[in-house]
């Protein structure tokens, strides 16, 4: 935990500094217990900002090679990832995306939060593309309160193409939580759907994005 307050401490000064962002509700986290983070994904910084911003640690899943990527980025990124507790997960093998669902379960059912992108993947035009069912069945399976959080103006950051980062103004908005039944992991895939939609519309609400009925795809998969 200290080594989590330093990182945490040191990167929320350095966004606070640079980027000078707004941030909004952040009294809807729960000051204990477990939850859930659904926020937009329109940048590879949404994840840093997440966690550098929000109140308790909160763990994503991370692509596995940003643990693996060499050079003094790579160590910045690797030393990063794993003091916030961020779950390695290789892209496209979907048993290690299983594994890696089993495991942010393991965290909630410790008490812990954690962040998972109903999307699936960033956005590259902005529009907010129709949630995956992994929150819903997190949110039925545990009980946990859903915390919906919409960025604003995050892929300003590092534009397409680019390498280097700008400092941008953005804004954080966090929701007030969403609570469902606990079902535990027996419950019906209309029932997930009806939960990821309805944080779909909480997400939106902050984000205030176009939204598409189509899934998002990731680069790789085009």
């Amino acid at each position: 935990m200290e080594m989590f307050d330093a990182v945490r401490w040191t990167t929320r000064n350095l966004i606070s500094g640079t980027c000078r962002p707004t941030v909004v509700g952040l009294e809807n986290v729960p000051s204990d217990g477990p939850f859930i983070v659904a926020p937009n994904h329109l940048s590879f910084f949404d994840s840093v900002i997440v966690q550098a911003l929000m109140p308790r640690p909160v763990a994503f899943f991370a692509k596995a090679e940003y643990f693996t990527t060499g050079g003094v980025k790579g160590r910045v990124m690797k030393a990063f990832f794993e003091s916030v507790g961020s779950i390695p997960v290789e892209r496209g093998e979907q048993a290690a995306s299983v594994q890696a669902l089993k495991t942010l379960l393991d965290i909630l059912e410790s008490g812990r939060g954690i962040g998972i992108y109903p999307e699936g993947t960033r956005s590259r035009d902005g529009i907010l593309y129709r949630g995956r069912t992994g929150v819903g069945w997190l949110a039925l399976t545990t009980g946990a309160p859903v915390i919906p959080v919409g960025l604003i103006g995050t892929e300003k950051l590092q534009r397409a193409g680019e390498k280097g980062v700008r400092p941008q103004h953005f804004t954080m908005k966090v929701g007030e939580p969403l609570y469902f039944d606990k079902t535990g992991p027996d419950h019906s895939l209309p029932a997930r759907r009806e939960v990821t939609d309805r944080i779909m519309d909480a997400i939106a609400a902050l984000s205030g994005q176009e939204r598409s009925t189509s899934y998002n795809q990731s680069k790789s998969a085009e």
